[in-house]
């Protein structure tokens, strides 16, 4: 069985105003397993921690309270990416299974720190379904688009689709840099009518899908694709959180009429984690 629980029906929008998000500090620790979970480079314990503190300032500036987790999730760098393990829908979290065979203790953790935080676990994925957060968004009211890739397969999109009753629709995510792609590397909304993606990659569907909708693509170019110009955290419609650098993706996000916040991303995002993989949204305010 793939699903223990059935029963939920929709997801959270990933553009209204955001009032409440969850973040894991990093663990110095954890931090010497850097290689054996893909990191680009050794971070320093001390930068790390003092971006995450700038990150979380930033965040609260902006107008969302922040909740941060405590459950331990050993020897895991990857930890604090905490978008990944959960996901929530109107009953609760449902608690997704990692592609990432290091990171399937991140969920159980996670639902302890949603509990704590008032958001009760109403379900989870099991064998053989495996599905991670940056590989799911919600595009609207009625459509969740599942990336299929390494993290995420199809009996994940089929136990999605069961618990949420949402119009489920999948594409395969090009290899490219093999294990790392993730469908929120290619895609991310800014708003109802609004994506930033780096369009040589995407799926000739998922193209054809944003034209149907009449949603415009802010388009990032060649050279910022590898540094994340993708990956952003809508902090409402039309405002969003990036990465520092990626000067030409923000610049026509800007001329878009975004309203552009960056953080600093050195140490913590040497794990080719941005914005979105760093935070883990409990409530936006419905508009």
């Amino acid at each position: 069985m793939a699903v223990t629980k059935p029963g939920l029906h929709s997801f959270s929008s990933m553009t209204a105003p955001l009032r409440r998000v969850l973040l894991r500090p990093p663990q110095a620790g954890d931090l010497r397993f850097w290689r054996e979970y893909g990191w680009r480079a050794e971070p320093d314990a001390a930068g790390i921690a003092s971006e995450h503190d700038a990150l979380c300032e930033l965040l609260a500036g902006a107008g969302a309270e922040v909740v941060l987790a405590e459950a331990r999730v050993k020897d895991d760098p990857d930890a604090i990416y905490v978008y990944d393990p959960a996901l929530i829908a109107d009953d609760g979290a449902v608690l997704l299974r990692p592609g990432k065979a290091g990171r399937r203790g991140e969920p159980k953790a996670l639902g302890i720190d949603l509990a704590r935080a008032g958001v009760p676990v109403s379900a989870r994925l099991d064998e053989p379904a495996r599905a991670e957060g940056g590989d799911l968004i919600r595009l609207d009211e009625r459509t969740l688009l599942v990336g299929l890739g390494y993290r995420t397969n199809q009996a994940g999109a089929d136990a999605l689709a069961e618990l949420t009753g949402l119009d489920v629709v999948t594409f395969d995510l090009p290899h490219w840099r093999g294990e790392g792609m993730h469908l929120l590397s290619l895609l991310s909304p800014v708003a109802g009518d609004l994506v930033v993606a780096y369009k040589p990659l995407l799926p000739v569907r998922l193209a054809q899908l944003l034209a149907e909708r009449a949603i415009e693509i802010v388009e990032v170019p060649d050279e910022e694709f590898g540094t994340m110009g993708a990956n952003l955290l809508a902090l409402g419609p039309r405002v969003a959180l990036v990465v520092e650098g990626n000067p030409r993706t923000r610049s026509r996000l800007e001329r878009t009429g975004v309203e552009v916040l960056a953080y600093e991303g050195r140490e913590l995002s040497k794990g080719d984690g941005g914005p979105t993989c760093l935070t883990f949204p409990l409530l936006r305010e419905q508009l």
